[in-house]
């Protein structure tokens, strides 16, 4: 990543920090609720998490590594934004359980070689100017035998990229959804990868945000709202993710949905 966008990344996600409802966020919902099926995917292939030793890379808020360190886990949150870090500890003080912050950038990792047991991130690669770099790191500092764990946006979806084109505001000027491509790269490194994709019937429901509930999309994160939401939405959610799994058959339209998810293992 460039100074410039680097820069520019610390200034959007510090003032998208102190703009947050700490007291709003229900961590549990992130990963177990209907409406989250990136990380229930990611969820069925780590298994256990207690004793692991977690990187949660990008951390955010620090939703991921305190749903993590509620499991049983030691985790790391990693984040260039501190006024983000400082968010973690809020958090991490509310539910009650420890967490480590480090200030630092996702493609030069302050860690050494096969450190942690898992390494996860969320809505990262595509923040980066080199996905590849970043993930060549979460490889060096994942122990053998370990997992790295990911989710982020794809750039396929015309519906979805008008969206973007329209909530100029609550996306940093600098990301750029990935393509389908980028799990070719994850083949030729990783022991074995298992990936899947999700929203596009789905996706009904961004459209049900805009057209009928009039929810300004640069006031209101959608994929925020869809979580925080999810009891509401359960009901046609529930409908459309089954007709997902019957058009995720026809590889066209595989490619067509919103994000892309993967589990990758280090080899032995």
């Amino acid at each position: 990543m460039t100074s410039n966008s680097f820069d520019r990344e610390v200034q959007f996600h510090n003032k998208w920090a102190r703009q947050m409802d700490l007291g709003s966020i229900e961590v549990d919902s992130y990963f177990e609720s209907c409406t989250a099926p990136e990380n229930r995917f990611i969820l069925d292939r780590l298994g256990s998490v207690k004793d692991k030793y977690i990187l949660d890379l990008g951390c955010g808020a620090g939703e991921n590594s305190i749903y993590f360190a509620k499991q049983g886990a030691s985790c790391v949150a990693l984040d260039c934004s501190p006024a983000m870090l400082d968010n973690v500890l809020q958090l991490a003080d509310r539910y009650n359980v420890q967490v480590e912050t480090v200030i630092g950038e996702a493609s030069n990792l302050p860690f050494s070689n096969e450190l942690f047991d898992i390494v996860y991130a969320s809505n990262l690669l595509h923040h980066m100017n080199s996905p590849e770099e970043c993930i060549l790191e979460m490889y060096r500092v994942v122990k053998r035998g370990g997992k790295v764990c990911f989710w982020d946006p794809l750039k396929h979806n015309p519906v979805i990229n008008i969206y973007r084109n329209i909530a100029t505001k609550v996306r940093s000027v600098d990301e750029v959804p990935l393509s389908i491509d980028i799990i070719k790269f994850l083949e030729d490194n990783f022991v074995l990868v298992e990936w899947d994709t999700f929203w596009i019937a789905t996706l009904w429901i961004f459209l049900q945000f805009y057209f009928i509930e009039r929810v300004n999309p640069n006031e209101e994160r959608y994929w925020k709202k869809i979580i925080v939401e999810h009891d509401r939405l359960e009901g046609i959610y529930s409908k459309l993710e089954r007709i997902d799994k019957i058009l995720k058959r026809f590889p066209f339209l595989k490619t067509l949905c919103l994000e892309y998810c993967c589990g990758c293992h280090q080899v032995d």
